[in-house]
Protein backbone atom coordinates (compact mmCIF):
# COMPACT_ATOMS: atom_id res chain seq x y z
CA UNK A 1 0.00 0.00 0.00
CA UNK A 2 1.11 3.36 -0.95
CA UNK A 3 1.39 6.27 1.14
CA UNK A 4 -0.28 8.21 -1.54
CA UNK A 5 -3.02 6.87 -1.74
CA UNK A 6 -3.74 7.57 1.86
CA UNK A 7 -3.50 11.33 1.39
CA UNK A 8 -5.49 10.98 -1.86
CA UNK A 9 -8.47 9.01 0.30
CA UNK A 10 -8.35 11.35 3.11
CA UNK A 11 -8.89 14.83 3.92
CA UNK A 12 -6.46 15.47 6.18
CA UNK A 13 -3.95 12.48 6.71
CA UNK A 14 -0.89 13.64 8.76
CA UNK A 15 2.43 11.16 8.00
CA UNK A 16 5.44 11.70 8.89
CA UNK A 17 8.21 11.91 6.72
CA UNK A 18 8.02 8.57 4.65
CA UNK A 19 11.44 6.87 4.64
CA UNK A 20 12.90 5.62 1.43
CA UNK A 21 11.60 1.42 2.07
CA UNK A 22 8.26 2.67 2.63
CA UNK A 23 7.82 4.51 -0.62
CA UNK A 24 9.49 1.93 -2.56
CA UNK A 25 6.86 -0.78 -3.83
CA UNK A 26 8.14 -4.20 -3.67
CA UNK A 27 8.08 -6.32 -6.83
CA UNK A 28 4.92 -8.31 -5.61
CA UNK A 29 3.02 -6.59 -3.38
CA UNK A 30 2.30 -8.46 0.09
CA UNK A 31 -1.11 -8.74 1.25
CA UNK A 32 -1.30 -6.90 4.61
CA UNK A 33 -2.09 -9.74 7.56
CA UNK A 34 -3.77 -9.57 10.72
CA UNK A 35 -2.41 -7.78 13.88
CA UNK A 36 -1.35 -10.03 16.93
CA UNK A 37 -2.45 -7.34 18.97
CA UNK A 38 -5.58 -7.42 21.72
CA UNK A 39 -8.57 -5.33 22.28
CA UNK A 40 -7.14 -3.64 25.29
CA UNK A 41 -3.78 -3.21 23.01
CA UNK A 42 -5.65 -1.25 20.72
CA UNK A 43 -7.88 1.07 22.95
CA UNK A 44 -4.60 2.21 24.41
CA UNK A 45 -3.06 3.26 21.15
CA UNK A 46 -6.06 4.74 19.58
CA UNK A 47 -7.03 7.02 22.67
CA UNK A 48 -3.54 7.96 23.54
CA UNK A 49 -2.95 9.04 20.01
CA UNK A 50 -5.96 10.43 19.86
CA UNK A 51 -5.71 12.25 23.25
CA UNK A 52 -2.36 13.63 22.94
CA UNK A 53 -3.51 15.33 19.73
CA UNK A 54 -6.62 16.84 21.74
CA UNK A 55 -3.96 18.13 24.38
CA UNK A 56 -1.60 19.50 21.68
CA UNK A 57 -4.96 21.23 20.06
CA UNK A 58 -6.02 23.22 22.95
CA UNK A 59 -3.04 24.04 24.25
CA UNK A 60 -1.76 25.09 20.46
CA UNK A 61 2.00 23.03 21.77
CA UNK A 62 2.76 19.95 19.64
CA UNK A 63 5.87 19.04 21.21
CA UNK A 64 4.57 16.34 23.18
CA UNK A 65 2.54 14.91 20.55
CA UNK A 66 5.46 14.89 18.12
CA UNK A 67 7.75 13.55 20.80
CA UNK A 68 5.40 10.29 21.19
CA UNK A 69 5.50 9.64 17.25
CA UNK A 70 8.17 7.67 15.36
CA UNK A 71 11.17 8.88 13.79
CA UNK A 72 9.12 9.34 10.54
CA UNK A 73 6.46 11.51 12.47
CA UNK A 74 9.45 13.19 13.99
CA UNK A 75 10.28 15.27 11.11
CA UNK A 76 7.58 16.86 11.49
CA UNK A 77 8.47 20.14 14.07
CA UNK A 78 5.70 21.08 16.54
CA UNK A 79 5.27 24.29 14.62
CA UNK A 80 4.63 22.30 11.02
CA UNK A 81 1.82 20.22 13.18
CA UNK A 82 0.69 23.05 14.72
CA UNK A 83 -0.11 24.33 10.77
CA UNK A 84 -1.58 20.89 9.68
CA UNK A 85 -3.55 20.73 12.76
CA UNK A 86 -4.89 24.55 12.65
CA UNK A 87 -8.73 24.32 11.26
CA UNK A 88 -9.49 21.41 14.24
CA UNK A 89 -7.84 23.93 16.54
CA UNK A 90 -9.68 26.74 15.23
CA UNK A 91 -13.29 24.90 14.90
CA UNK A 92 -12.54 23.66 18.88
CA UNK A 93 -12.44 19.87 17.90
CA UNK A 94 -12.97 18.61 21.53
CA UNK A 95 -12.16 14.62 21.34
CA UNK A 96 -12.20 13.80 25.32
CA UNK A 97 -15.39 11.72 24.61
CA UNK A 98 -12.65 9.16 23.20
CA UNK A 99 -11.98 8.24 27.01
CA UNK A 100 -15.90 7.54 27.37
CA UNK A 101 -17.24 6.15 24.15
CA UNK A 102 -15.67 2.91 22.27
CA UNK A 103 -14.67 3.24 19.18
CA UNK A 104 -16.23 1.50 16.58
CA UNK A 105 -13.29 0.05 13.79
CA UNK A 106 -13.72 0.27 9.98
CA UNK A 107 -10.63 -1.49 9.69
CA UNK A 108 -9.43 -4.28 11.81
CA UNK A 109 -5.74 -3.43 13.16
CA UNK A 110 -3.92 -4.72 10.42
CA UNK A 111 0.07 -5.07 9.34
CA UNK A 112 0.96 -3.53 6.13
CA UNK A 113 3.52 -4.61 3.61
CA UNK A 114 5.61 -1.73 4.94
CA UNK A 115 5.26 -3.17 8.66
CA UNK A 116 3.04 -0.18 9.62
CA UNK A 117 -0.01 -0.98 11.58
CA UNK A 118 -3.03 0.23 10.50
CA UNK A 119 -6.49 0.70 11.33
CA UNK A 120 -9.32 2.41 11.10
CA UNK A 121 -12.77 3.61 12.57
CA UNK A 122 -15.26 5.96 14.74
CA UNK A 123 -16.42 6.91 17.52
CA UNK A 124 -20.01 7.36 17.53
CA UNK A 125 -21.00 10.39 19.30
CA UNK A 126 -23.97 12.79 18.31
CA UNK A 127 -24.47 15.17 16.87
CA UNK A 128 -20.75 14.36 15.14
CA UNK A 129 -19.00 11.39 14.77
CA UNK A 130 -14.79 10.96 15.25
CA UNK A 131 -13.32 9.14 12.25
CA UNK A 132 -9.80 7.98 12.28
CA UNK A 133 -7.56 6.30 10.59
CA UNK A 134 -3.96 5.41 12.19
CA UNK A 135 -0.28 4.50 11.24
CA UNK A 136 1.89 3.08 13.78
CA UNK A 137 5.89 2.08 13.25
CA UNK A 138 7.53 -0.37 15.38
CA UNK A 139 10.38 1.19 17.30
CA UNK A 140 12.31 -0.33 19.75
CA UNK A 141 9.59 -3.11 21.04
CA UNK A 142 6.78 -0.90 20.79
CA UNK A 143 4.47 0.87 18.28
CA UNK A 144 4.40 4.51 17.54
CA UNK A 145 2.41 7.05 16.23
CA UNK A 146 3.55 7.62 12.33
CA UNK A 147 0.34 9.07 10.62
CA UNK A 148 -2.85 10.76 12.11
CA UNK A 149 -6.10 11.04 10.01
CA UNK A 150 -9.35 12.36 11.68
CA UNK A 151 -12.22 13.81 10.69
CA UNK A 152 -15.77 14.65 11.46
CA UNK A 153 -19.11 13.47 10.63
CA UNK A 154 -22.59 12.56 10.83
CA UNK A 155 -23.30 10.09 13.00
CA UNK A 156 -26.97 9.41 11.73
CA UNK A 157 -28.69 10.10 8.19
CA UNK A 158 -29.98 13.37 7.93
CA UNK A 159 -33.22 13.85 6.03
CA UNK A 160 -33.20 16.30 2.68
CA UNK A 161 -34.92 19.75 3.45
CA UNK A 162 -38.66 19.95 2.34
CA UNK A 163 -39.06 21.55 -0.79
CA UNK A 164 -39.90 25.14 -0.57
CA UNK A 165 -43.83 26.15 -2.31
CA UNK A 166 -43.51 27.78 -5.40
CA UNK A 167 -43.66 31.90 -4.86
CA UNK A 168 -43.54 31.37 -1.58
CA UNK A 169 -47.39 30.63 -1.63
CA UNK A 170 -49.28 28.24 0.63
CA UNK A 171 -50.67 25.08 -0.42
CA UNK A 172 -54.13 24.09 0.51
CA UNK A 173 -55.73 20.94 0.84
CA UNK A 174 -59.25 20.74 0.31
CA UNK A 175 -61.69 18.32 1.20
CA UNK A 176 -64.62 17.63 -1.42
CA UNK A 177 -67.36 15.34 -0.66
CA UNK A 178 -67.30 11.88 -2.23
CA UNK A 179 -69.18 10.61 -4.83
CA UNK A 180 -71.81 8.53 -3.78
CA UNK A 181 -71.25 4.83 -4.34
CA UNK A 182 -72.69 3.34 -7.29
CA UNK A 183 -76.38 1.73 -7.14
CA UNK A 184 -77.25 3.14 -3.76
CA UNK A 185 -79.28 6.06 -3.81
CA UNK A 186 -78.06 9.31 -2.84
CA UNK A 187 -80.46 10.68 0.18
CA UNK A 188 -81.94 13.69 -1.01
CA UNK A 189 -84.45 15.96 1.62
CA UNK A 190 -87.47 15.16 1.26
CA UNK A 191 -90.06 17.76 1.86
Amino acid sequence: MTLRWLSAALGLLILGAVTTSAQQTPPQQAAPKPANIDRNGVLMLIRSTLLALDQANKTGNYTVLRDLGAPGFQVNNAARLAEIFAKQRGDKLDLSGVTVIDPQLSLLPQIEPNGLLHMAGFFPSVPSQVNFELLFAPVEGQWRVFGVSLSVGQSAPVAPAAPESPQGKAVVSQKQAAPPKPGVPSKQPTQ
